[in-house]
């Protein structure tokens, strides 16, 4: 009888182990890092120099900030564009469904690198698409996207859209259809049943996409160099130069896990401004 018991606890205990050794470990490690002080010479020493926050966030606030407001600009974008693709596949996709989902993926058959290289050669000011705005005259010929925040937002957008759009289609395609005739029997217009009937069914795909998409997008350092320029640095560059080039570990480090505590604090938020309770209620059912 007590065999038994244990059986769930060393099938799990493989996966447990797997996560305390390559997650929980490195976090730790890095948590201590971020408390040191010294260098790449001498050595770092244990000091727990809880300055290092308060001088990483004095330096480089704008960086973070910048990469908050991008994030939160590419999720939303996703979700504007998301929603529509995962309903038309869920309601109107019929047998070419998986083609479909298919077609979202193929990007990810790239690179991402390479991937938002394309997107530098697409926004370039003689482009594909400013080139041929220009040339037709429906652009002036100052125009420039490539090097500034929109550029960024829209790489960040079209990189990560898949994450935004197959939670919400998972959930969608679980719906019953008969729910929504139900609503328009009931004399409910479009907006309401929308609103009322198929918006909070799809509650537990929004808030699983907006997760997925704001936590990478918000810690990107790619789009931002490739697509940004210099004036639009996002705080995963400067942990990346601080890493890379200045062997600032500690600085790195207090970076790091201050961006991870203002995206917990942002999803705790966004799960409590979405409703959580209700979304693992309509989840349940």
């Amino acid at each position: 009888m007590v065999k038994r018991k244990l059986v769930p606890y060393l099938l799990a205990l493989p996966g447990w182990s797997w996560l305390a050794l390559f997650f929980v470990a490195p976090i730790a490690g890095m948590l201590a890092l971020s408390l040191t002080t010294g260098d790449v010479i001498t050595g770092f020493r244990q000091t727990f120099h809880v300055a290092n926050y308060v001088d990483a966030i004095a330096t480089y606030w704008e960086q973070i900030s910048r990469s908050l407001l991008y994030g939160g600009s590419a999720t939303v974008v996703c979700l504007l564009l998301g929603f529509p693709m995962a309903y038309w596949i869920a309601f109107r996709g019929g047998k070419h469904k998986s083609t479909y989902l298919l077609l979202i993926l193929l990007p990810f058959f790239v690179s991402f690198v390479l991937r938002t290289i394309s997107w530098k050669f697409t926004l370039s000011d003689n482009g594909v698409v400013l080139g041929t705005l220009k040339s037709i005259g429906l652009a002036p010929d100052d125009l420039a996207v490539l090097n500034s925040a929109p550029a960024v937002v829209l790489g960040l957008a079209y990189n990560f859209l898949p994450f935004m759009v197959l939670p919400i289609y998972a959930v969608l395609e679980r719906m019953d259809p008969r729910l929504v005739e139900a609503a328009y029997d009931l004399y409910a217009t479009r907006t309401q049943a929308f609103l009322r009937v198929i918006l909070p069914i799809a509650l537990p795909g929004v808030f699983a996409g907006g997760l997925m998409t704001f936590i990478p997008t918000s810690a990107d350092y790619v789009n931002a160099s490739v697509l940004g320029g210099t004036h639009n640095t996002m705080v995963g560059n400067i942990i990346r130069t601080e890493y890379l080039v200045n062997n600032a570990y500690p600085t790195a480090a207090a970076i790091t896990f201050t961006l991870m505590g203002l995206l917990l604090l942002g999803i705790f938020s966004y799960a409590r401004a979405l409703g959580t309770e209700r979304v693992m209620e309509v989840q349940a059912r």
